[in-house]
């Protein structure tokens, strides 16, 4: 089993490492690709060091499974140079998302989709991941119709010169801006670039991926908010149902749902945050409450590690079932 990390020298990549290894993934070889500015750079994983490599002898040696966490034009360029030498590819970035012809997985949601002919498989945004875990079970009991979404999304979701850019500004040094404005101290209503229906990017992705991966008659309106976190996403989500519920069996349906862990005690002031999310690999829910403006319609807040199930575990996650349905041939 021949693995490759594309990417491993970014956040995201560190991260998959680290899953890679509490996941306790089996492999004969590890690869550690990024950029040709990168090749020769030293990484330690699990007491040895390796020496990272370029994309062009990555595709060369032939890895079984690829997990790319290195932008979209590097994944348009080369994920297909992988597939073509018949290795699996598992991409984090925008690239392939909405592409009819690959799919989109969330491996408690869907992962049975997957077929040994699907050579890139594709990692759904980190706040459409969290948004849809949760979403899910509720959805095929009492349908979802709309849903109505506000992010708290943490600045390492930008990457390393946003948290560069915060601790400049909590130092009171100057340095590179990420953002068009400071961060810390600041919450900036602008996650991605504008788009011509004055929304983000990344809040169209909320939108259309939902869609792809639970239902396309389900609506999605979202607002994506950066605010001055180091790590996690936070969701405010309101959720209108086809059919009533009742809340004791909405927590049930969450409470029973893989990865999903329920933290919902206002006796206890006991509900999600970041500060606790951050480095765990479950979504984490509260707030739960009908919305009594509405008929049979929720209110609920979810948090993650938008580094982790946002991102490196729930890549990790394909990889394991690739190994464990016998998808990948060695």
């Amino acid at each position: 089993m021949k693995v490759a990390v594309v990417g491993a020298t970014g956040m995201v990549g560190g991260v998959i490492l680290e899953v890679l290894k509490e996941f306790q993934f089996p492999f004969d070889e590890l690869m550690l690709v990024a950029s040709e500015r990168s090749v020769g750079k030293q990484i330690e994983y699990d007491g040895t060091n390796y020496s990272v490599i370029g994309l062009e002898q990555a595709v060369s040696e032939k890895p079984d499974i690829a997990i790319f966490s290195a932008g979209g034009s590097t994944s348009l360029e080369w994920a297909p140079k992988f597939a073509e030498v018949g290795c699996t590819v598992i991409d984090n970035s925008s690239a392939w998302r909405m592409s009819p012809d690959h799919k989109l997985i969330v491996p408690e949601i869907n992962a049975n989709l997957i077929e040994d002919t699907d050579k890139i498989i594709a990692n759904p945004n980190c706040s459409t991941i969290q948004m849809v875990l949760a979403l899910a079970p509720l959805h095929k009991k009492y349908g979802v119709k709309r849903v109505v979404v506000s992010t708290y999304q943490s600045i390492s979701g930008t990457g390393v010169k946003a948290v560069e850019q915060m601790e400049n500004e909590r130092n009171g040094e100057k340095g590179e801006m990420a953002y068009p404005y400071p961060i810390d101290g600041n919450c900036l209503p602008h996650c991605d670039v504008f788009l011509d229906n004055g929304y983000t990017k990344e809040e169209m992705k909320l939108t259309n991926e939902t869609k792809k991966i639970l239902d396309p008659a389900i609506d999605v309106t979202a607002t994506a908010v950066r605010v001055p976190v180091s790590g996690g996403h936070s969701e405010a989500v309101n959720i209108e149902f086809e059919n009533d519920f009742d809340l004791s069996d909405v927590r049930r349906l969450l409470s029973e749902t893989e990865g999903i862990t329920v933290q919902d005690n206002t006796d206890t002031n006991t509900y999600p945050m970041p500060l606790y999310a951050k480095g765990k690999n479950d979504v984490f829910v509260g707030r739960i409450r009908r919305d009594e403006s509405r008929a049979n319609t929720l209110n609920m807040w979810i948090v993650a590690d938008n580094l982790r199930k946002g991102a490196a575990t729930n890549a990790v996650q394909i990889a394991n079932y690739l190994l464990q349905q016998k998808l990948v041939t060695v």
